[in-house]
């Protein structure tokens, strides 16, 4: 059975304005020591439960990709990210070829600890740029200095990461198209295999939507969403990188190994405070905050919150969903006459490629990835 592992590292320094993952800064979590020295002690709470991962799955197990993200996981020390790399090596099956991906901001690494990364088994990095224009950085409350970018991505390159890749976020407030094309020049200029680009949403609860609802910050331009997604997937394209998921654009043979496993709806193991998995049709996850996830792990008891076993009409919609995400799309026979029905008129208006509906397919076309979370309504469950 295949694998997958994501390992969450719930730290940064400062909580960015737009952000409602479940990440912590020391002063939330009021520690007054460096995120750097608790480093070690975290990192013994993910190897226990680990341990029981072996514990629960019979049989033999191949792990393809172990991904830590975040917060921020290269805030921690390259030996200790190495100690969860050979525990999962031990424990199962780690093929050579598996892709081992470390989410970084650029301002929390040099050539050093990339370098001693790539040393414990990190063979792609990926950075969050989110914009290059310090501006729209400031919005969104982002800590790093755009300059940053190309120096890190440059030392990723020179100690041998073969995979780099960056996440742009498009439709911040107050961003231009000028903005924004800056933004992708940038990164198109960094030695990189691999970009993510996400429209960005603006979550209840976070910073931003609170200065926005007071007026501080103006309105997201919705008209100008559209116009940023075209923009970047033609330059993304005259630059060699090809379309593969909605958001997701990569050089020849550089796509996510880690990021197909859930969008192709196979099995992961999510290790760490708030982490969700999926194993066989079962949705679990863990709690949410650092200290409870210790308690737990420290008491040897179960860090999972809650799980539910999926539907098979939740199954079905969750696969027409991923598949329409991606190039390929969704294979004809496995639709009902309503679905093909409806999706019929979006053939016709150009939604959906009209060739490899022919061929038994139903795949969108640019102007389709602009509508698809409206295609996808038409055919859910």
């Amino acid at each position: 059975m295949n694998l997958a592992f994501y390992i969450h590292i719930p730290y940064c320094v400062k909580r960015c304005g737009y952000c409602d993952f479940n990440t912590y800064t020391p002063a939330e979590l009021k520690i007054s020591a460096g995120l750097e020295q608790i480093s070690n002690s975290y990192i013994d709470l993910l190897l226990q439960e680990i341990d029981s991962v072996r514990e629960q799955i019979v049989g033999e197990i191949t792990v393809p990709s172990i991904f830590f993200g975040g917060g921020t996981p290269s805030l921690m020390q390259p030996d200790d990210i190495g100690r969860v790399v050979s525990k999962i090596k031990n424990e199962f099956d780690l093929p050579l070829n598996s892709e081992i991906t470390l989410e970084c901001n650029p301002d929390t690494v040099t050539k050093v600890s990339l370098e001693n990364f790539k040393k414990i088994g990190i063979n792609r990095v990926s950075f969050g740029m989110q914009s290059a224009v310090p501006h729209v950085l400031a919005t969104l409350d982002r800590t790093h200095k755009p300059e940053n970018l190309a120096q890190a991505t440059t030392w990723a390159n020179e100690v041998g990461i073969s995979e780099i890749s960056v996440d742009l976020i498009y439709g911040t407030p107050g961003e231009s198209i000028t903005d924004w094309q800056t933004s992708i020049d940038s990164a198109l200029a960094l030695p990189i295999t691999h970009i993510s680009a996400y429209a960005l949403i603006i979550e209840e609860g976070t910073k931003l939507a609170a200065q926005i609802k007071r007026g501080e910050v103006p309105e997201v331009d919705d008209d100008l969403v559209a116009d940023k997604y075209l923009i970047a997937d033609k330059a993304f394209k005259e630059a060699g990188f090809e379309w593969y998921e909605l958001s997701n654009w990569s050089k020849p043979g550089s796509e996510s190994k880690h990021n197909m496993a859930y969008w192709n709806g196979d099995n992961w193991w999510g290790a760490g405070p708030g982490a969700h998995s999926h194993l066989n049709g079962k949705r679990f996850w863990n709690v949410k905050h650092p200290n409870l996830y210790k308690e737990r792990i420290q008491n040897k008891q179960s860090a999972v919150a809650d799980s539910e076993v999926l539907k098979k009409d939740q199954i079905e919609s969750e696969r027409l969903m991923l598949l329409l995400r991606l190039p390929s799309g969704i294979e004809k026979q496995t639709l009902n006459q309503i679905q093909l029905s409806e999706l019929s008129e979006f053939v016709e208006s150009g939604h959906l490629d009209r060739a490899n509906w022919n061929l038994g397919r139903a795949s969108l076309t640019l102007n389709g990835r602009l509508i698809a979370d409206r295609i996808l309504r038409k055919i859910l469950l």
